[in-house]
């Protein structure tokens, strides 16, 4: 009777285990047409032998499944628990609008199979316009997605424009310069700057760092776009002047279909290639004209449109204390290039540089906003004053014309101060002039006393005092001719820096952990892992990828477990920002393993 009850209540508990199992799937409730996003099936067990996702109406599968799991073992007051789960991934575009039941997917587990939840998904308009009904009716070639491998990439699946608000300005007058990318392929990464543009005063405007693709018509085609960067410019000079075309690096992912995912899973591969693609951003012309002549005497250098206002604090005071008056410049234009305003304080004050505090912003529009000058000025003798006007002359280029905006004019009124000053007509004007030269005041120390007649040259001392400088000036010849001959090995100096340069970005990386912010975190530790083995192996940019590299490690003494690491390392690092899961937990795991492989390869390579 006792075996037939245990036997009994192990049944029950496999029946209660097998109940157990559930497949939780989870996806957005609201998406746009076109639009990106991501469709995950969680089991919690990792014992399982298949799984089927029926078929998907109304969406497209961009990538998947990407499969992850995890595990947890747990001791609370001497009981332990544990748990375990997989978690099949896929990224998939709506394709049109309406609302969308998608069907369960089906789980198989100890010879049994199970389902999971349905679920509802609106497919709303996307904020393309156009763009998305040209996609509802387009191939699947004309819609962003997951390349094969190998496939071409041309000019007309990936490219960027560069646009400006205006082709002809004055000079100083601020130009917009837009880089906006389009795209019909997954676009990873994208690198690139602008190079140092002879005659502008360049100042950019800050984009969000996290970048997201919006569906936009252009030529019959649907691209995912973006605006990659954005400049405002204001030119120095007049004439024909010329943006140089741009070149950007970027990183296209494309699958690889022939690779086994389940060979991939358990033995290291990647289903997912990195192709890099040189774009080249063309090249712009603006005509700039010169600003009218005559210009006016008292021109502040400022074009753009502003206002002038002025304030005094305080207004009745005592002689030799300070006073500030405050002239705050606001508007739209090259505020950051403009010269402080001249301002006629009486004779008698003593006035100091003005401290200039700017409180703009850089738009669109150019920089708008206020810049404050606070002159700091203080009366020497009593008496009634008048600080007149304050003349702002500007160029404004949409009136094509000169204007002048004024301040008001401020009465003083001085008392007589503690120092003594007194009322006076100044008429000798030479008195005031001379304030600042008069007695200066006693230098107090000990005086080193030297008998007369006591001479110095050729003296130790007076030996010493050219010997000592000589001998400095020899070790610092020696000293910058060895940094010289250092720095001229460019390859030695990456190597030997290596390591640094590592360590420096895996240290921003820890900071990006704790903001948790994954995008940001992944790309900081894929720049420290690229930029450590570039530098290693003295390569360019363009001949770093992951062959290439692993072959030239193992040729440097590097043993083929570390390299091969190396390569795991990077690839958990691309795909962990698609795996579902604890996000803090795969920070964690990544951030140790990056620190863990450098540590060890900077041990093993041979210098």
């Amino acid at each position: 009777m006792k075996k037939f009850l245990i036997g009994l209540w192990m049944c029950l508990l496999a029946m209660g285990a097998q109940a157990a199992i559930q497949v939780k799937a989870t996806a957005p409730d609201v998406v746009e047409e076109g639009e990106q996003f991501r469709l995950s099936f969680t089991v919690n067990t990792q014992d399982v032998s298949d799984f089927h996702l029926p078929e998907l109406e109304g969406f497209s599968i961009d990538m998947g499944p990407s499969r992850s799991s995890q595990s947890s073992f747990q001791m609370i007051n001497g009981r332990t628990s544990q748990s375990s789960s997989i978690t099949y991934t896929y990224i998939l575009s709506a394709l049109k609008e309406g609302t969308f039941i998608l069907p369960p997917a089906t789980v198989t587990s100890g010879g049994k199979q199970y389902k999971s939840n349905k679920v509802t998904i609106k497919v709303v308009p996307g904020s393309g316009g156009g763009g998305q009904s040209a996609q509802q009716g387009g191939s699947r070639h004309e819609r962003m997605q997951m390349q094969d491998a190998g496939a071409k990439i041309t000019g007309k699946d990936l490219f960027i424009t560069v646009t400006a608000n205006k082709s002809r300005v004055y000079e100083q007058e601020a130009v917009v310069l837009t880089y906006k990318v389009y795209s019909l392929v997954n676009l990873s990464q994208l690198a690139g700057e602008i190079p140092d543009l002879e005659g502008f005063h360049v100042q950019e405007i800050e984009l969000p760092q996290q970048k997201s693709l919006k569906m936009e018509n252009h030529n019959g085609r649907s691209y995912g776009t973006v605006v990659w960067r954005q400049y405002v410019l204001f030119p120095q000079r007049s004439g024909k002047l010329t943006i140089p075309s741009v070149k950007f690096e970027g990183i296209v992912i494309q699958q690889n279909r022939n690779i086994d995912p389940i060979d991939a899973f358990f033995n290291g591969g990647s289903a997912m290639v990195e192709v890099k693609k040189t774009i080249v951003a063309p090249s712009l012309t603006l005509q700039v004209d010169p600003l009218p002549a005559p210009r006016p005497e008292n021109f502040s250098g400022a074009v753009g449109r502003f206002n002038v206002s002025a304030s005094l604090t305080p207004k009745d005071l005592k002689a030799n204390d300070a006073l500030t008056f405050r002239l705050t410049v606001s508007g739209n234009g090259n505020m950051k290039l403009m010269k402080a305003p001249a301002v006629e304080f009486p004779k008698d004050f003593e006035t100091y540089d003005p401290k200039v505090t700017d409180q703009t912003k850089v738009g669109r529009s150019g920089a708008s906003g206020n810049k404050i000058f606070d002159y700091l000025a203080v009366p020497r003798h009593q008496g009634k004053y008048t600080i007149p006007a304050v003349d702002f002359c500007y160029f404004d280029p949409e009136a094509k014309a000169y204007k002048t905006v004024k301040t008001e004019s401020f009465d003083i009124s001085v008392a007589k101060g503690k120092g003594g000053g007194t009322s006076t007509n100044f008429t000798n004007r030479e008195d005031v002039e001379l304030l600042a030269s008069d007695i200066r005041y006693i230098h107090q120390g000990d005086v080193q006393m030297r008998q007369r007649g006591e001479a110095y040259f050729a003296t130790a001392a007076y030996w010493w005092s050219y010997a000592i400088p000589l001998l400095a000036l020899v070790a610092l010849i020696v000293a910058f001719r060895k940094k010289a001959m250092e720095n001229a090995n460019v390859a030695k100096m990456r190597n030997k820096k290596a390591s640094k340069a590592a360590t420096k970005r895996l240290k921003q990386a820890a900071v990006l952990l704790k903001a948790g912010k994954p995008a940001e975190f992944y790309e900081e530790v894929l720049k420290a892992l690229w930029g450590y083995v570039g530098d290693k192996l003295n390569l360019p940019a363009a001949e770093l990828n992951k062959e290439n590299v692993s072959e030239k490690l193992q040729a440097k003494g590097a043993d083929e477990g570390l390299v091969r690491r190396l390569v795991e390392v990077m690839n958990d690092c691309e795909f962990a920002r698609y795996a579902p899961g604890d996000p803090s937990q795969t920070m964690d795991k990544i951030y140790a393993a990056a620190t863990e492989v450098i540590n060890k390869m900077e041990s093993s390579i041979k210098h």
